[in-house]
């Protein structure tokens, strides 16, 4: 049997013990975790400079490394967000409608475990207290594969997390991290299917297909996020450009970060130079279609949509109206988050109903679809994939139903 196996059985066989747990203390484990991620902040800190310092000698953008980056103030919000975790709605209440049939057989619903969950991803740090959390809150296991970038910061924080487990008298496997980025033990892993209920990767492009093609476990995707912006001709200019500035320069590394503006033609004299202008002072490079061009000389040409840039740089297309912007969507749009900026009801209603995307936005910035900021407490990812959910995945898209049927000797052929 392989030290991996193993690993994942121990991490399996911890879960009788996590669902002995009330609500209550499940709530109580996460806050207590989120209180030692500020204690143990020095060692954590210390352990991300350490990550920060390879990549950035092994040359990773600094959308990348920001990616990448903790500091008391984030390590402080990720705290928070174990807090709120914590006092969410016990995503395994006993919340459906009780049905009691003629002949007495009492039949309900209640949320259930997934089981064991592997997280794959890259980059962010974050991830590994986010998925621990909201998979412990929701009475499941957790397998995390974080990528080498950020190998000491992940460890550093798991092993703060995995304290409390043990202070608790709780198995600290129920929080296993695989620190070994050997390829051939993803493989492995991703064939696991008798120990592991869910996969769910967090990264490029590249490393999700890779895990699409190669799980024998159901797999939760999010291959990338294209965001567009919609400039509709009845927008107000001002606020188009505000939700322009905060979707894509903010934080352009993340997943809902705007990586494409699209500008109804009519508006383009008026609004594509405070476009120009204001990329220009943010240091964003723009890539427009020619027609575009006119009205932004620093502008490189561009005839590639539907590319993740997840850095400072901002394709930019013109459209005639709405029905150009849906078919744009439509085709390069990665069912992520869309904005449309208007101030026509009809249209934006319009907008709401044709996109295909885990978030629609009118009038707001794209960095809304996050699982904070939805009342999600912390997200695990986010899903563009329609089964087994579709957006950002909080506590409740980590468990399941099952039945509960109570009779007293029913049997159904008398």
């Amino acid at each position: 049997m392989s030290e991996l196996r193993q690993q994942i059985e121990r991490a399996r066989a911890g879960l009788p013990a996590l669902l002995e747990l009330d609500a209550g203390a499940r709530s109580t484990l996460i806050s207590r975790m989120g209180e030692s991620l500020v204690r143990d902040q020095a060692e954590i800190l210390r352990a991300n400079q350490a990550d920060l310092q390879r990549a950035e000698a092994a040359g990773l953008s600094a959308a990348m490394v920001d990616r990448l980056r903790l500091d008391e103030d984030r390590l402080h919000g990720l705290a928070i967000a174990l807090r709120l975790v914590a006092e969410l709605p016990d995503p395994l209440r006993d919340d459906a409608e009780l049905r009691i049939r003629e002949d007495g057989l009492r039949l309900r619903q209640v949320r259930a475990p997934l089981g064991v969950i592997a997280m794959i991803y890259e980059s962010r740090p974050n991830v590994t207290a986010d998925a621990a959390a909201l998979c412990l809150r929701a009475g499941n296991a957790c397998v995390l594969r974080g990528g080498k970038e950020a190998r000491e910061s992940n460890l550093a924080i798991a092993a703060s997390l995995q304290s409390v487990l043990r202070d608790a008298g709780l198995p600290s496997e129920l929080i296993s991290v695989l620190d070994d980025p050997d390829r051939s033990l993803l493989n492995e892993l991703l064939r696991l299917d008798d120990l592991i209920d869910l996969v769910i990767p967090r990264g490029g492009e590249a490393l999700i297909r890779f895990v699409a093609e190669h799980s024998r476990i159901p797999v939760i995707k999010h291959y990338k996020g294209v965001c567009h912006l919609y400039v509709d001709a009845e927008a107000d200019l001002d606020q188009a450009l505000s939700l322009l500035v905060d979707g894509k320069a903010q934080r352009p590394g993340v997943c809902n970060a705007l990586e494409c503006l699209l500008v109804d033609r009519a508006i383009a004299a008026d609004f594509l130079p405070r476009v120009g202008q204001r990329m220009a002072e943010l240091e964003v490079k723009i890539r427009a279609s020619a027609d575009a061009l006119p009205w932004l000389p620093q502008a490189e040409p561009n005839d590639e949509w539907g590319v993740e840039y997840l850095d400072r740089v901002l394709a930019i297309r013109l459209v005639d109206g709405l029905n150009a912007a849906l078919d744009h969507i439509a085709h390069y749009g990665s069912h992520h988050t869309e904005v449309i900026c208007t101030r026509n009801a009809d249209k934006a209603a319009r907008f709401v109903r044709q996109v295909d995307a885990s978030a629609v936005a009118v009038n707001a910035s794209s960095r809304f679809n996050d699982g904070g900021e939805l009342g999600l407490g912390a997200e695990i990812g986010i899903s563009t994939t329609k089964l087994h959910a579709y957006g950002p995945m909080g506590l409740d898209s980590l468990t399941c139903r099952k039945w509960v049927i109570e009779g007293q000797g029913h049997i159904r052929h008398r």
